[in-house]
C-alpha cells in the first residue's frame, strides 16, 4: 500500500511527538536520578528533591506525559480524519 503525502505528515508529527515525549521520560527517569544528589540537593515541599522526585515527582510528570499524549494524538486524529467513530 502506497502512503500519501497526508498519511505521511501524519507519522511525521506522530514519530516527533514520541521522541520529544520520549526524551523528558529519559531525563526525569534517569538523568535526574543520576544527578539527584549531586546537583539537585536542595529541599522541595520540605524533602530533600532527590526523594520527592523519587517518590512523587516523576509519577506526576509520568502522568502528564500520558494526559498530553492522548490529547494531542486526539486532536491531530480528528484533524487528520481518522478518529475513531462513536457509538
Amino acid at each position: 500500500m502506497q502512503l500519501t503525502d497526508k498519511h505521511r505528515e501524519y507519522w511525521s508529527k506522530n514519530l516527533r511527538l514520541t521522541a520529544v515525549l520520549l526524551a523528558i521520560w529519559f531525563v526525569v527517569t534517569f538523568v535526574v536520578g543520576y544527578l539527584a544528589r549531586d546537583v539537585f540537593s536542595f529541599n522541595f515541599f520540605g524533602w530533600p528533591f532527590a526523594f520527592w522526585m523519587g517518590a512523587q515527582g516523576s509519577l506526576v510528570i509520568y502522568v502528564a506525559i500520558i494526559w498530553y499524549y492522548a490529547r494531542t494524538m486526539n486532536k491531530m486524529d480528528q484533524e487528520y480524519g481518522v478518529a475513531e467513530v462513536e457509538e
